[in-house]
């Protein structure tokens, strides 16, 4: 059995539309492949936290080293994840400075799915850029798709950090990575190979 680790991105879930598709594809074509997908916490100081305990107590996550996909705000903290335990992760229009982007977050919010409310302040800024990677020990680890019409994120900031990763640039699209569902098989081959 192996196993991969699903990070959602901010204001999302376990029930996000790739989140589904992807514990599909597996559950069909990877049978033997237990595809974990939390909730993560709405509030940022609780994250690394939530990560660290979910890794500490499902040991066979490391077996094989990690296999982590992110999106958005769950590619950043895939990163984190990678360049502490090592592995291999696929990254889905990863946010790359997003402790700049929530500046503009900082306030009350609901989340769209489970309907948790929960306030963004100012310090959880400093939390999110504690997790930041700035250096990547293994380019090689990473296999990054982006879409050039993210209306949320500038892909050309991930296209630089992950510049030595495969790379995978496609024109038009959004934030939610349009077909995201054709490249399930290549994500699949890159992180069971």
């Amino acid at each position: 059995m192996q196993h991969i680790l699903y990070l959602h991105g901010f204001l999302s879930s376990p029930l996000s539309v790739k989140a589904q598709a992807t514990k599909d594809y597996f559950a069909v074509h990877h049978p033997d492949v237990q595809v974990h997908i939390p909730a993560l916490s709405n509030f940022p100081s609780k994250v690394e936290a939530q990560l660290t305990a979910l890794i500490e107590q499902t040991p066979a996550l490391l077996t094989n080293g990690l296999k982590v996909i992110g999106s958005s705000m769950g590619g950043y903290l895939s990163t984190f994840l990678i360049e502490k335990y090592a592995g291999r992760a696929v990254l889905i229009n990863p946010a790359v400075r997003p402790y700049e982007l929530l500046q503009q977050f900082i306030g009350p919010h609901v989340n769209p799915y489970s309907g948790e409310k929960f306030t963004i302040e100012a310090s959880d800024i400093d939390v999110i850029r504690a997790l930041d990677a700035n250096t990547l020990s293994e380019q090689k680890a990473y296999k990054v798709l982006l879409q050039t019409n993210d209306e949320t994120l500038d892909y050309r900031l991930a296209a630089a950090k992950y510049a030595l990763s495969e790379l995978v640039i496609e024109e038009g699209g959004d934030h939610s990575f349009v077909g995201y569902e054709n490249h399930l098989p290549s994500i699949a081959d890159f992180l069971l190979d």
